[in-house]
């Protein structure tokens, strides 16, 4: 049992270095200077949130395609279902833990600019969408990898990226906090939570991607509602510890010496480093993935499909994981004894344990709800990607190995599942935004044409 254990620590240093070379300087100026890019040379298209925001609620008019393809705010609740997850959650609490508090500012930072790369992936994917027999529409970076660059073997490895990612980000991770949720409060075996969370989504993923969507969009608002709810009443309780918490996160994102209450403080490098991987882990942009879900909605306009799936990156980050911060940075502050000893992944929990009434039990059930939710909103990706590379028969065989992977996920370190999580958001990342910086004059041209 102990050589198991240190072979397995082996393989889990292992994952971590690959992990962190990953995610060293070169990707962060790669993912970093694509999204200063895209802000400058789109006029900050983030300045048109409002007019996203609006888009993702009613549409446009006489923009509607025919056929039984996604509605806008359909395609957005599945993209929100998949990025808004336990790295809102779990992530902020881990990257305080690892990169101090300064790493969560480096994380607003990379979901503020990364707006403007999401806009400009999704604008790519809505502009070259196809249509299925029965109008349906579907597309993302992989088709247009194919069809406008003519690099098929690139699209092939972003897809194939994009499959091990979804049975990584989407299945793993999930499934490893919603068990963690369970058996922390139920006195229950993780095999038979993994068992039983692998039949539910099961359930949903045959459905197909309409099911999916609708699960979605019943799933996000309530969910959203009550881990909203408890965190503004922990901010509003520490309110006077807010301003603190705000100073203490902006300065240590440029200071060496990054630590409150306990929290593990990091260099500027490690700070920088942790808070975008967790960015890009939670809002995605730059990812490929949210792509996807543009190309299959019924707007005509690519532009306005852009704004619609901007909106996701703003909820993601700018609104959920930076109540989060606020929470748990505010309530360390007040009182940092009990987060001397809780875990990296038990911050929120020591927050939200200052709630009046079973504050620990709503956060367990909003984490299932979102584990849940991101478990099926990240199994369309990885079925688009089976898709393309081996036809709707491998779409099946995706389902099962998502299902299995799913049970997996809910047995595996915490530590494993989330480095293996890095590496595939990098893998898919990479050959995604060379697509972008290979046609960022199209991006640019049409949203001038459009403007």
């Amino acid at each position: 049992m102990a050589a198991n254990g240190g072979k397995m620590g082996q393989v889990n240093e292992i994952i971590r270095m690959i992990s962190s070379s990953l995610w060293d300087f070169p990707m962060l100026v790669l993912l970093g200077g694509t999204h200063l890019y895209f802000t400058f040379r789109l006029g900050f298209i983030q300045k048109r949130l409002p007019e996203g925001l609006r888009l993702s609620i009613t549409g446009e008019k006489g923009e509607r395609r025919e056929g039984t393809s996604l509605s806008p705010y359909a395609a957005l609740s599945t993209a929100l279902a998949a990025t808004i997850g336990t790295g809102n959650i779990i992530g902020i609490s881990a990257a305080i833990a690892v990169g101090g508090p300064g790493a969560v500012f480096w994380c607003w930072v990379s979901g503020f600019f990364g707006m403007a790369t999401c806009y400009a992936e999704s604008l790519l994917s809505a502009k070259y969408r196809l249509k299925k027999a029965d109008g349906s529409a579907y597309g993302g970076p992989m088709y247009v990898m194919e069809r406008i660059l003519h690099k098929k073997w690139l699209a092939c490895i972003f897809s194939i990226f994009s499959v091990l990612a979804a049975m990584c980000v989407g299945s793993g991770v999930q499934a490893h906090s919603l068990t963690a949720a369970v058996v922390s409060r139920i006195p229950v075996s993780p095999h038979l939570v993994g068992i039983c969370a692998a039949m539910l989504a099961g359930s949903v993923l045959v459905g197909g991607s309409k099911k999916t969507a609708k699960v979605c969009t019943c799933l996000v608002p309530v969910m959203s509602i009550l881990y909203l709810g408890g965190c503004v009443y922990i901010i509003v309780k520490n309110a006077v510890w807010v301003p603190e918490a705000i100073r203490l996160i902006v300065g240590s994102a440029f200071s060496a010496r990054a630590a409150a209450g306990g929290a593990a403080g990091a260099a500027v490098m490690t700070a920088i480093r942790t808070g975008m991987a967790k960015g890009l882990f939670t809002n995605e942009a730059g990812m490929g993935s949210m792509p996807m879900t543009a190309a299959a909605t019924d707007i005509k306009s690519p532009v306005s499909q852009g704004l619609i799936s901007m909106t996701g990156v703003f909820w993601d980050t700018t609104v959920m994981c930076a109540v989060t911060a606020l929470a748990v940075m505010s309530d360390m502050i007040k009182s940092a004894a009990p987060y001397m000893d809780a875990a990296q992944d038990e911050y929120c929990f020591v927050a939200f344990s200052g709630l009046p009434f079973a504050g620990e039990e709503l956060l367990s059930l909003c984490l299932v709800l979102f584990s849940f939710a991101t478990m099926i909103g990240w199994s369309f990706y990885g079925e688009c990607a089976a898709r393309y590379l081996w036809g709707e028969k491998g779409v099946r065989v995706f389902q099962v190995f998502y299902i299995v992977s799913v049970y997996i996920g809910s047995v595996l370190s915490l530590e494993l599942v989330w480095n293996l999580s890095d590496i595939c958001n990098a893998c898919m990342a990479l050959p995604n935004l060379l697509c972008l910086w290979l046609l960022r004059k199209t991006v640019i041209r049409q949203t001038r044409q459009e403007h």
